[in-house]
């Protein structure tokens, strides 16, 4: 059983490996399509075309993309994604501090966020029906409904315009205390805690009610399980998959889909980063982000994956 399941394991190694491949063909094929000259966008006002063109030369824009991509997939294999267009830096130095802080946020965001939704997922599920399984329900959908940009917005129109207990910007001041440090993540993790919390939400309660239906739930509740053991102790085991892939998307979102957020709240995180990098064509920082926000989301697929086939014995087959 144990070879069966590293088998297993190595074969989503495998095709994560594969599509990463795929997705890096992907990326810089893309980024080869964006708008204007890279060399003419950099030189500004001192463009002319022997300048452009010496420029074009220096970078290695005049070589076939097929070779440029082979050369930057080879660095990428040796931990080198290459030096920036516009600070000439390499861009690993430039990731590593924005990472770090897009990181935080999301840490920060899942704590507050994953264990009171995968509660109120299982305790709707408990009372299915109930006039609070209706509220919990109205509520996630609605809360699911509203874009992320609007929470955001309306989250800056309340706490920092009306009643000025928030700063509308993030890292706008220096941190000096907690206090600082909790009013600068606040409404960035409000506005991620909302959106979030409601998927979760959702799911958990929908695997924990499918789960229930089964006639082994059904059979524990014949037996005089109370309706609280039969959902710990039956149905959550078996719904541990489900959710664990409700919890990677939504951490995967909190990873590579904070562009909105980062952009409003003016957060310096590597979503930012990839904004600022597009408006200056940095091709080598926007391939550098795109391929660290598919990373993250195939690391976060693959874990809910193990973790779906031990928790379910059907899926090893």
């Amino acid at each position: 059983m144990n070879n069966q399941i590293n088998q297993l394991i190595l074969q989503r190694f495998g095709i994560m490996f594969l599509t990463l491949l795929i997705l890096s063909f992907a990326i810089f094929g893309i980024t080869q399509f964006l708008p204007g000259d890279v060399a003419e966008i950099l030189l500004d006002q001192a463009n002319t075309p022997e300048a452009a063109e010496a420029l074009r030369d220096a970078m290695g824009l005049n070589e076939p993309a097929i070779t440029r991509y082979l050369k930057w997939l080879i660095g990428l294999f040796q931990g080198d994604f290459g030096n920036s267009y516009v600070t000439g830096e390499p861009t690993v130095n430039l990731v590593e501090g924005r990472l770090a802080n897009t990181l935080r946020l999301a840490l920060v965001a899942s704590a507050i966020a994953v264990p009171p939704a995968l509660a109120l997922g299982i305790w709707a599920a408990l009372y299915q029906g109930t006039m609070f399984d209706r509220i919990i329900s109205g509520v996630t959908v609605g809360v699911v409904s509203i874009p992320e940009f609007l929470v955001a917005t309306m989250a800056v129109l309340v706490f920092a315009v009306y009643l000025k207990w928030l700063p509308a910007l993030s890292y706008a001041s220096e941190i000096s205390s907690v206090w600082d440090m909790l009013r600068i993540f606040a409404m960035p993790v409000i506005t991620l805690v909302c959106v979030n919390s409601a998927f979760i939400i959702r799911t958990t309660r929908a695997a924990v009610v499918e789960t229930l239906s089964a006639p082994y739930c059904e059979m524990a509740r014949l037996k005089g399980a109370s309706r609280i053991r039969t959902v710990l102790v039956h149905a959550l085991p078996n719904a541990y998959g489900p959710i664990a892939n409700a919890i990677a998307l939504s951490q995967s979102y909190l990873l590579g889909g904070v562009i909105i957020i980062e952009t409003i709240f003016n957060y310096p995180g590597i979503a930012r980063l990839m904004v600022d990098a597009v408006a200056t064509r940095d091709l080598p920082l926007i391939q550098a982000c795109a391929m660290i926000f598919c990373f993250g989301y195939l690391i976060l697929t693959l874990i809910a994956d193990v973790i779906s086939i031990l928790s379910n014995p059907r899926l090893r087959k």
